[in-house]
């Protein structure tokens, strides 16, 4: 072989050797290693950061569909619908006799003769048919008597036989002492003021 030939033949075995070296993209690419340094020879590109995104042209999240509507709770068929008063119409009681004194005036006359009238409650509307349904015109009590007034002395001295012993009767005014704290040793006293009373 001549000094010429030596080059050509160089280039001949290089190009052999390059020749049995191309092959697949796969046979080229060394085979992924699960050790530590292999993941940290490969080099990643470096990272690009995305540009803003402009709002207008954001497009929204997808809604999930809704829940149908509920069906409206079943209402029992009804009758005619009973109408009732916004309020009770005001008990209407029968007038006390111009001769007798009204309950509150007799309460004030115990009161000014130094006798005991505590608490006093005017229960006239107790008189009427959704009370005591006694027919009394005017009603007052106090922790010691029980001032009744009734439209006549008829219904008044009915009533008084009705608490016989325990009430006292004064033309159409009954003192009652049922549901009162007077000892009876002081009932006279209460009764001396009534007869008095003009």
């Amino acid at each position: 072989m001549t000094h010429r030939s030596l080059p050509a033949v160089g280039i001949l075995v290089l190009a052999v050797a390059l020749t049995a070296g191309c092959g697949s993209d796969e046979a080229k690419r060394p085979a992924a290693s699960s050790t530590p340094d292999a993941v940290s020879s490969t080099v990643s590109p470096p990272a690009v950061s995305a540009p803003a995104a402009d709002p207008s042209s954001a497009v929204p999240p997808p809604v999930p569909p809704s829940a149908p509507p509920a069906a409206p709770p079943s209402v029992p068929p009804q009758g005619p619908t009973e109408r009732r008063p916004a309020s009770q119409p005001p008990v209407v009681l029968p007038r006390r006799p111009a001769s007798a004194p009204g309950a509150k005036q007799v309460v004030d006359a115990f009161k000014a003769a130094g006798l005991k009238v505590s608490h006093p409650k005017d229960r006239s509307v107790d008189c009427g048919p959704d009370g005591l349904g006694l027919g009394c015109s005017e009603l007052i009590a106090t922790d010691a008597v029980t001032v009744y007034v009734f439209p006549d002395e008829i219904s008044a001295s009915d009533i008084a036989e009705t608490w016989r012993g325990q009430s006292y009767r004064r033309g159409a005014v009954v003192l009652n002492y049922l549901e009162a704290k007077t000892p009876a040793a002081d009932r006279a006293r209460y009764e001396k003021v009534l007869a008095n009373l003009r």
